[in-house]
């Protein structure tokens, strides 16, 4: 039962409450072109809209709401594949903290520059997720920063899980709805809100095939760890945590499946929302896109795909828009 886990509905309701007015209700609307595709209605969550370009505003508007003022003076920390860290920043900012984001070199710089420009403090670590990590580890430890995880926090959860009370309060009769897989806060977020509003609507999870952390972790039952790799989708990379108490367990439980799509579909499906949606969104944000037009989702009542992200560097859209199948191939980069 949902009221057995870390983030309940009530949790994610009263999340709503403090976030509104600081993050933005995102337009849903149907896609005709996919639903003549997929033989049955497709709508689209437009939460690239989101004011920092992402989904992540909504949880680290949360976590930042839910620090006492000393907690905030001593500054927020986080460890960030990108999105995470430009919303922290911004979140933090509008509550007169200082952010330090620490990210990988896989990070593209478009991101970093935008983190950067949110007046945050960026630290380049390692080639990894879980390198990042370490150096947070390090700062909360000898400097007493406040972390804000990007993901496997109930707070942050619970922000992230707005977003699918929007869309089932938008669309009660939806069968089923696409959720970006990573380190689970989002999917668990949003299924933890459909699922105690609707509980017969189907949640999937849609990640990339290289580097899929919860995937393998729900496949071997615990968390594990896997290489970490470029990616289209490079918001959905880096681990989940090998001691992770909130999302893992979370996912396992509420997910009705998991779908792995390859670098070649995950392009067709940034092309497709280009090209046919007139959007423009980053790898990570098109892969309930890319799952429909690769014929991986069977549904028969309303699809919802949500479009998490827009945060792209755009020399690489540009290369996707202009035919390149796989930025990097399926074997390796």
């Amino acid at each position: 039962m949902v009221s057995a886990l870390s983030v309940t509905l009530e949790d994610i309701r009263a999340a709503a409450r403090h976030i509104t007015g600081r993050v933005l209700a995102t337009p849903i609307v149907q896609s005709a072109s996919l639903g003549e595709i997929a033989g049955t209605p497709i709508w689209l969550k437009l939460e690239h809209y989101q004011t920092t370009g992402s989904f992540k505003l909504r949880g680290a508007t949360n976590a930042v709401l839910s620090l006492s003022p000393e907690q905030r003076l001593r500054g927020v920390v986080a460890a960030s594949t990108g999105n995470h860290g430009r919303a922290l920043a911004h979140a933090a900012k509008a509550q007169g903290a200082v952010a330090t984001i620490c990210m990988s070199r896989l990070v593209p710089e478009n991101k970093i520059l935008e983190i950067r420009r949110l007046g945050a403090d960026v630290r380049i670590v390692g080639r990894s997720q879980d390198e990042a990590q370490q150096e947070v580890d390090r700062l909360v430890r000898e400097e007493g920063l406040v972390m804000v995880p990007p993901f496997d926090h109930p707070v942050v959860v619970a922000g992230q899980g707005t977003l699918g009370l929007e869309i089932i309060d938008a669309l009660p009769d939806a069968a089923t709805v696409l959720v970006p897989l990573s380190g689970g806060g989002l999917a668990a977020g949003v299924a933890a809100a459909i699922k105690g509003v609707s509980p017969k609507t189907k949640v999937i999870g849609l990640t990339m095939e290289r580097g899929a952390a919860m995937k393998a972790s729900l496949d071997a039952g615990w968390p594990v760890q896997v290489e970490e790799v470029p990616s289209l989708a490079d918001s959905l990379g880096g681990g989940i945590g090998l001691d992770n108490r909130v999302t893992f367990a979370m996912c396992r439980e509420l997910l009705d499946g998991v779908i792995l799509l390859t670098e070649t579909e995950i392009a067709a499906g940034m092309r497709h929302a280009y090209f046919s949606e007139r959007e423009i969104i980053e790898g990570a944000g098109a892969v309930g896109i890319a799952a429909l037009l690769a014929g991986k989702i069977s549904s028969r009542g309303p699809v919802v795909a949500i479009l998490s992200g827009r945060n792209v560097d755009m020399e690489q859209h540009r290369r996707v828009i202009n035919g390149e199948t796989a930025i990097f191939g399926e074997g390796g980069p």
